[in-house]
């Protein structure tokens, strides 16, 4: 992969491993959904509640939370460790696609206060999806030559 140098005009010298880059590149990406996965999965019935309030039928909306929930860990997992990365990755841009639509849209909400939060999260969850797509992007185009990972990735996008 890229040789992590920086040149200058008197001296090019190695700053750091690409591998070593990527790997703490996932290791702060993964934190966010970890942390995210297991409020979902322990707090199920207070985020069931704030479901439901955005139009999630209110028998379905725990399932919806703990599914979810597992889907977050089970896809931030797969990219921090490395064990089919870009599988991984996917399963984030799943989760993170439709709850920006349903769950943060910011349309028809009238408090301005409110409108702006569901605005903030509704573009972090897109910022989120579009690194996840990139995330899978790197390790279908990498392959096996991507370093730290448990296994190759799924996919190939060659």
């Amino acid at each position: 992969m890229g040789s992590g140098k920086v040149s200058g005009l008197a001296s090019t010298w190695k700053v750091c491993d690409v591998d070593v880059v990527v790997l703490v590149g996932r290791i702060l990406f993964a934190v966010l959904f970890l942390m995210s996965g297991f409020g979902h999965l322990t707090k199920t019935k207070m985020m069931a509640q704030y479901t439901a309030s955005r139009g999630v039928p209110q028998a379905l909306a725990p399932a919806v939370v703990f599914g979810t929930g597992l889907l977050i860990v089970a896809g931030a997992l797969m990219v921090l460790l490395g064990a089919w990365g870009d599988l991984g990755a996917l399963f984030l841009v799943v989760f993170l696609v439709p709850t920006a639509v349903i769950m943060h849209g910011p349309w028809g909400i009238e408090d301005p206060q409110q409108q702006m939060m569901e605005q903030t999260q509704f573009l972090k969850d897109l910022a989120l999806a579009g690194a996840a797509l990139m995330v899978l992007a790197l390790f279908s185009w990498t392959g096996p030559d991507l370093g730290f990972t448990l296994t190759d990735p799924l996919f190939d996008l060659d």
